[in-house]
């Protein structure tokens, strides 16, 4: 197989190996000695390269693959920036026949009985010449490296000089000789890339001789003598010649470019004394970062014109060039600080059509007395002499369509009417105080950093996004813009309530659907009605305490840091979702939300009347909201009766006939009253028939009997979940909801004091004492009960539980999850569910005894148990489908038990241990 080394850049390689034996070539055919003799004296000879980069953009051409090198050995890419592509080909005393064979492209290796031929033949069949050149004319130089190894065709396909116009080597170690090869085998390219290279000047002098089509070239870093300048009108095509930082002629004599029939002239970063250009097609020149002190121009049809940071151009000289091109329709002089107003008023009178002006960095020019009607272009940034006054000169530019000011320190006000405006910039323009802008056209404009900036005035038919961030002095603010739709005035600090009416209806700003008032601190009553407002932001805004929304079309507001709100009306908003528990001091609330789905007013603790119309409501959380009263309660209900969850947790002022107002909520299936002072739950029995979850954590004033209709009258059908977390309620109560409440999924029994013994009855399954063991029912009058639905059981931190017993008979089939962390005193567990998956017992630090048939464990915990290992190993033995097990902190199990652990249940991925890491 042929390799081609690439490794040295600067001495390019194609080494050929021999795939056949005993003189048999790649194709299996024999050699003649003759030829192979002609092989090896001409050796040096046989190959030329091609080489190629990604096309830049000047060419017009794609590239996508530009930037990689492809090793043709390996078939893989190595990134590499501006790597070269190489592609081989037979010279021309080197027969049609061989040349595929010659540079391994061999279609079947080591086949010696001339089949391959065949096979190319059937290629060649099967794509036609013409089609295929058709598909390589949309491939770039990489991939047509990479199809010219495929086969002779393609490889032949590949070479056309129409996919070679542009010859690029920049940055490349190129020799004279390879370079004459190239232009010897493309003589019709068009682009011609040698910047960077060594002996420039040669091979552009080599490429100017020898491509007579040559349009475009470009070449830097070198020395350009003045016979290449010289050379250029032998170059009759040439359309654009690039020079990038060099040095032209010898530092003293005057550069001459000459050339009927150029077009484009770059000379950027370029070292010389003075420079005369005599091209009278010429259309653009640059002559950007030069170091001449003179530039004489004779080109009567230039319209672009870039001397920009040319430092050593005096005034006169600038004059001088810029005045003798006529059809001037854009000039770059930024950072030309001797520029004058004189050279301007100059220039305004003998190039009429100038359109675009970049005059930036230029401090001694104020306009004064300057009229460039025809500009659409100017740029004026870190100009320290323009002032308030130099916008009499700019008004008189009609046609200006952008405008830059940046930076432009002693600029007070704008005051400007121009009819074509589209972009204005004012960024950093430290005495800035005013702007008043009139134009329909404006669709852009950047303030930014003016902090004395104190008023805007802003007449747009076009605006659609305005953003003042940061205008901590700005407080008056007029727009007329009917289709602005977004603005921002994040931490605009001095901004009053006056603010509301800009954005109200009427305010000029009739489209208006986004508004950002973020940490505007001066704001104390806002007040809003739009039909257009759909998202409004007072994040931050902290002295806020009265807030009036008329908004039907409002669907987003955030009051984040609206910590002094006091009073809050919506009449209307077409809010889905509110959240008013970050207003901790919120006293009057009023809503009327058609829409609206879910409201918060968690932490609203000082919280009185409240008005709330939203139809389609369901869910409510009033947590905290201590003085929520009965008539609140019943008004809310009345008028939100598709409520589904209502959280009304440590809502002491919510009573009986409060609770009997639920009677109106259908739907609702979530009720925690928590935290209450309840003593009795018939208003909820009554009320509440749907219920499916009901919370009633350290509802501590409730009485024993409270829960009696649940398991003796069958209260509350549908409920599934209850917690009685951190109640007093007495033991027998607990152990008839337990027996009797068979439908209950999940049930939570945390911190009860009252909590003793959890056992199951193994005839009846009820759940009893130690002390009622005794008492079980037999003979026909024992009744077998239906299978419990508890899922979940959570009695963590019971100090009084000693013993959890749960046998097949208790029918706990659907038991999954079973939780008895931090009950100090519990000695023994004895658990036989079929289905349970998880059991909790860490800090259990009396735990002896642990006996489970849980065939379907999956996760155990005994985090800080006092159980030894012995018992685990028990215990876990008959749990053939445990994966997780943590004994961290158990002083009776020690680092050397995990593997006996491991062996006794071998489904274990996980043990963590405070010893050791499995």
């Amino acid at each position: 197989m042929d390799e081609v080394d690439f490794e040295n850049e600067g001495n390019f390689e194609v080494i050929v190996g021999n795939d056949g034996e005993n003189g048999e070539n790649g194709d299996g055919d024999e050699l003649d000695p003759t030829e192979e003799r002609e092989t090896e004296q001409d050796e040096h000879l046989k190959f030329e390269c091609c080489y190629s980069t990604a096309i830049s953009s000047v060419a017009g051409n794609s590239s996508s693959s530009g930037d990689k090198h492809y090793d043709i050995t390996h078939g893989s890419y190595v990134a590499s920036k501006n790597e070269i592509f190489y592609h081989t080909f037979m010279l021309n005393n080197v027969g049609e026949e061989n040349q595929f064979d010659l540079i391994g492209g061999n279609d079947n290796e080591g086949d010696t009985s001339g089949p391959s031929k065949t096979e190319d033949l059937e290629i060649r069949m099967d794509l036609t010449d013409d089609l295929l050149h058709m598909v390589f004319s949309f491939l770039d130089h990489l991939n047509l490296c990479r199809a010219a190894i495929v086969c002779r065709q393609w490889r032949s396909a590949s070479a056309h000089e129409d996919f070679w116009r542009c010859l690029n080597f920049e940055n490349r170690n190129i020799s004279v000789e390879q370079f004459e090869d190239m232009c010897r085998r493309y003589p019709n390219a068009t682009e011609v890339n040698v910047s960077g290279t060594p002996a420039i000047q040669l091979l552009v002098m080599k490429a100017v001789y020898s491509l007579r089509n040559l349009e475009v070239l470009s070449l830097g870093k070198g020395v350009l003598g003045e016979v290449f300048f010289h050379s250029l009108a032998d170059c009759h095509v040439l359309r654009r010649l690039n020079v990038n930082d060099a040095t032209l002629g010898n530092g003293i004599q005057e550069i001459s470019v000459n050339h009927d029939r150029l077009r484009h002239l770059q000379l950027t970063k370029c070292r010389m004394m003075r420079i005369s250009i005599r091209c009278p097609q010429l259309e653009t020149l640059s002559l950007k970062r030069s170091t001449m002190a003179q530039a004489a121009l004779n080109c009567p049809l230039l319209h672009e014109l870039d001397i920009g940071a040319c430092h050593k151009l005096s005034d006169a000289a600038i004059r001088s060039a810029a005045i003798s091109c006529t059809q001037l329709e854009s000039l770059d002089m930024s950072n030309c600080s001797c520029v004058s107003d004189e050279t301007l008023r100059e220039i305004a009178g003998h190039c009429g059509n100038l359109r675009a002006l970049d005059a930036s960095y230029c401090p001694n020019i104020s306009l004064e007395s300057v009229s460039l009607p025809m500009l659409t272009v100017l740029k004026l940034d870190n100009c320290e002499g323009i002032t308030s006054a130099s916008m009499a000169a700019i008004a008189l530019s009609t046609m200006l369509e952008v405008l830059e000011l940046d930076n432009c320190g002693l600029l007070t006000s704008v005051s400007l009417e121009l009819p074509r405006l589209q972009n204005i910039r004012l960024v950093h323009c430290r005495k800035f105080v005013e702007l008043n802008l009139r134009s329909i056209v404006l669709s852009s404009i950047m303030v930014s950093n003016c902090p004395l900036l104190q008023r805007i005035n802003l007449t747009s038919s076009s605006l659609q996004k305005l953003s003042l961030q940061k205008q901590e002095s700005l407080n008056q603010l007029a727009l007329q813009c009917q289709s602005l739709q977004e603005v921002d005035l994040t931490d605009c600090e001095s901004l009053t309530n006056s603010i509301c009416d800009v954005f109200n209806d009427g305010g000029g700003c009739p489209m208006l659907k986004s508004l950002i008032l973020a940490n505007c601190e001066s704001l104390t009553a806002v007040q809003f009605s739009s039909t257009s407002l759909t998202s409004l932001s007072l994040d931050g805004c902290r002295a806020i305490t009265s807030l009036d929304l008329n908004c039907p079309n409002l669907e987003k507001v955030s009051l984040d840091g609206c910590d002094h709100l006091e009073r809050a009306e919506f009449f209307p908003v077409g809010l889905r979702s509110l959240n008013l528990g970050i207003c901790p001091k919120l006293n009057v609330l009023g809503i009327e939300a058609p829409n609206m789905e879910l409201l918060e007013l968690k932490g609203c603790g000082v919280l009185s009347e409240a008005s709330i119309n939203c139809p389609l409501l369901t869910s409510l959380d009033a947590s905290f909201c201590s003085q929520l009263k009965d008539d609140c309660l019943s008004a809310t209900t009345a008028s939100c009766s598709k409520i589904v969850s209502l959280i009304l947790m440590s809502c002491p002022s919510v009573g009986s006939d409060g609770l009997y107002s639920l009677s109106s909520l259908q739907h609702l299936t979530v009720l925690d009253l928590s935290y209450t002072f309840l003593t009795n739950l018939q208003p909820v029995y009554d009320s509440c028939v749907k219920l499916k979850v009901l919370k009633l954590q350290a509802c501590k004033y409730l009485n024993d009997s409270s829960l009696e209709p649940l398991y003796k009258e069958g209260a509350l059908p549908a409920l599934e979940e209850l917690d009685l977390s951190y109640g007093t309620l007495c033991q027998s109560a607990i152990e008839e909801l337990l027996s009797c409440c068979t439908h209950l999924t999940h049930v939570s029994l945390n911190g009860c004091v009252n909590m003793h013994d959890l056992i199951w009855d193994c005839s009846t399954g009820t759940s009893v004492t130690s002390t009622m063991l005794s008492l079980e029912i037999e003979g026909p009058e024992a009744v077998e009960l239906p299978n419990r639905l508890l899922q979940n059981l959570n009695c963590v931190g019971c100090q009084s539980i000693k013993k959890v017993h749960i046998p097949p008979a208790a029918r706990c089939c659907h038991l999954s999850s079973l939780n008895l962390s931090l009950s100090y005193y519990l000695k023994e567990v004895d658990l036989a569910c079929l289905n349970l998956c998880f059991l909790n017992l860490s800090n259990c630090n009396s735990l002896e005894v642990l006996k489970l048939d849980c065939p379907r464990l999956t996760s155990l915990f005994l985090q800080n148990c006092n159980i030894d290992e012995a018992a685990v190993e028990v215990a876990i033995s008959k749990c053939s489908m445990l994966e997780t097990l943590d004994v961290r902190f158990c002083p009776k199990i020690c680092a050397m038990s995990m593997g006996r652990l491991r062996g006794a249940c071998l489904s274990l991925k996980r043990i963590f241990s405070s010893l050791s890491h499995a």
